[in-house]
């Protein structure tokens, strides 16, 4: 109970949508329903840039989900990760978090398929982007269940543990937290984008601001939903590539409510043999686990799951991430380039599991 009063508490703190550019859903989209383009693009140039690859034209035919996840690129992962961490912070206060927000919709719109908005809301007078890019099931693919499916991650960045550090002029280079979460999801865009007849429901990709800020993009994305909520599942991924000694992570689910969907984590992990271990179950039912799915699982009631390498905690599986929220947070920290691709494998062997009509939550 605590969680929810110190959550419902958030909503009455600054956090309103930006005039004049308001997403739209329905509690019931279709295989026809599409996300408009937003309709103002950041126009900060780009540096470093990196070209995605086109996206083959959408298969007919379903493909194995073993080979689905197959096609993710650990080399583009990287790329990505290594484009993100180049700009120096995306906190929303220094001018990196500008070209960070360009570079998302230069990445996703780049990919046939992908349905793409900025959706700006602010907090205490700070502008944040949530960006979201919707790949949803192709017209006569006989997609037909109810609501939608979600895979989340933040993209904003801070290093509030470094002593002195300005935000506003500091570097906040963010590598695993949360440019591994970040590029996951813009591989899933490339490759779901070729696999839409297999869909029966639409998937949003949500690249969330303001996580370090205690989550308050995704919260107030939560605040616009209509009621009942359209989203039936969020898987959220953050912070999943540094661990020299195992292949863990932790599995976070909020409230009994989301225990069904840990259970498919979990055999999802076993039945496509992606090998992280432990993989370590935490229920949340306080404010403890600052991520992105609370707000979804803890206020919304919508099953939530969050995959995360282990805070802080020494033991025998994980010696503690002592470089993360600092300007040491960098791509050469990435020390599981493996779990990290395992990471992003267990996500979308989840999500495509619910997507595609599996036994529902």
């Amino acid at each position: 109970m605590r969680a929810l009063a110190v959550l419902l508490a958030i909503l009455f703190v600054s956090c309103e949508a930006v005039p004049g550019r308001v997403a739209t859903f329905t509690s019931s989209p279709t295989a026809a329903t599409s996300v408009s383009p937003a309709t103002a693009t950041p126009t900060a140039s780009v540096t470093p840039t990196a070209t995605p690859s086109p996206s083959p034209t959408p298969s007919p035919s379903p493909k194995p989900i073993a080979e689905m996840l197959a096609q993710i690129d650990a080399e583009k992962l990287d790329g990505h990760l290594r484009a993100l961490t180049g700009f120096q912070s995306r906190h929303p206060l220094h001018p990196g978090h500008a070209k960070a927000v360009a570079y998302l919709m230069e990445q996703l719109s780049a990919i046939p398929g992908v349905a793409v908005q900025d959706i700006p809301t602010s907090y205490n007078g700070v502008r944040l982007d949530n960006i979201f890019a919707t790949i949803n099931p192709l017209p006569g693919s006989g997609a037909g269940l109810d609501g939608w499916g979600m895979i989340c991650a933040h993209y904003d960045s801070t290093a509030n543990r470094t002593r002195g550090w300005n935000p506003a002029t500091d570097p906040a280079p963010g590598a695993d937290d949360n440019a591994t979460g970040t590029a996951a999801l813009l591989e899933y865009a490339r490759i779901l984008a070729a696999d839409r007849a297999s869909l029966r429901m639409p998937i949003v990709l949500a690249f969330f601001d303001g996580e370090e800020y205690f989550f308050k993009g995704s919260l107030a994305y939560l605040q616009s939903l209509p009621t009942p909520t359209p989203y039936r599942w969020v898987i959220n991924i953050d912070m999943v590539g540094f661990n020299p000694l195992a292949d863990r992570l932790d599995l976070v689910y909020y409230t009994a409510k989301s225990a069904a969907l840990r259970d498919r984590v979990k055999e999802a992990n076993q039945r496509y043999q992606i090998g992280i271990s432990p993989l370590v179950e935490q229920l949340a039912t306080s404010d403890a686990f600052i991520l992105d799915a609370a707000p979804f699982g803890l206020v919304g009631g919508i099953p939530s799951v969050a995959l995360v390498q282990r805070y802080g905690e020494i033991d025998g599986t994980f010696p503690g991430n002592f470089t993360f929220h600092t300007v040491n947070d960098t791509p050469d920290k990435i020390t599981n380039k493996r779990l990290w691709l395992k990471a992003a494998k267990l996500t979308l062997a989840t999500a495509l599991e619910l997507a595609r009509g599996g036994a529902q939550l």
